[in-house]
């Protein structure tokens, strides 16, 4: 499935499917507040908001594994383009999250940190679902001053659609040549020992 570049009008096709993925991601379960990074965390848990810890247990999945990365077109809030075709020639992490998702806000400083250690070997690129897109992105940015992410933005949901796990987040890890190598359905810990074994045949050790 090819997705066409990002903020053309939706077709009434389009549009039911935008809504179709948003109520799937209501109905995975995905928490709609953000954590508190001040609340600490118990058990090896992940603090989440209001005192309640975010499971990171997402599911490695390979069952789209060799297939090409969709065509798609990214604006940044400055109206800056990424596309799909920059993205060949290094592996890329792409993560699918929304400010409102729990789990994927405690990602985002592991995957700022992922970014650092290996950005000469990755790209780590964070892909906003927020329908109202800069509009909450920004400010989150801005009360985050990640040193290596960026806010791409994708407010008609079109990768959401395109991957269709009904789950955020949800990150997949393309090789040099673009071709999926596996897709993490769900939280994850990036700073954690598996994430180094599950990188490795495709960065090399």
């Amino acid at each position: 499935m090819l997705l066409e570049p990002l903020l053309p009008p939706l077709s009434s096709r389009s549009f039911k499917a935008g809504i179709l993925s948003l109520a799937l991601l209501a109905l995975a379960g995905c928490d709609r507040q953000a954590p508190d990074p001040a609340q600490p965390a118990k058990d090896g848990a992940t603090p989440g908001a209001s005192g309640e810890h975010t499971p990171l247990n997402g599911t490695l999945d390979i069952a789209s594994r060799g297939s090409r990365m969709p065509d798609f077109a990214l604006k940044d809030p400055a109206g800056k383009v990424l596309r799909s075709t920059d993205l060949i020639g290094k592996p890329v992490l792409i993560n699918l999250w929304a400010t409102w998702c729990g789990p994927c806000v405690v990602e985002m400083p592991m995957l700022d940190s992922l970014a650092d250690e290996d950005g000469t070997r990755l790209r780590v690129l964070t892909v906003s679902q927020d329908i109202t897109g800069a509009e909450k992105v920004v400010p989150f940015f801005a009360k985050n001053p990640y040193k290596h992410l960026e806010p791409w933005l994708d407010p008609d949901n079109q990768l959401s659609i395109h991957y269709a796990t009904g789950i955020l987040p949800t990150t997949i890890l393309y090789d040099k040549d673009g071709r999926e190598v596996w897709r993490m359905i769900g939280g994850h810990d990036w700073s954690g020992p598996r994430t180094a074994a599950i990188l490795a045949e495709t960065l090399g050790s």
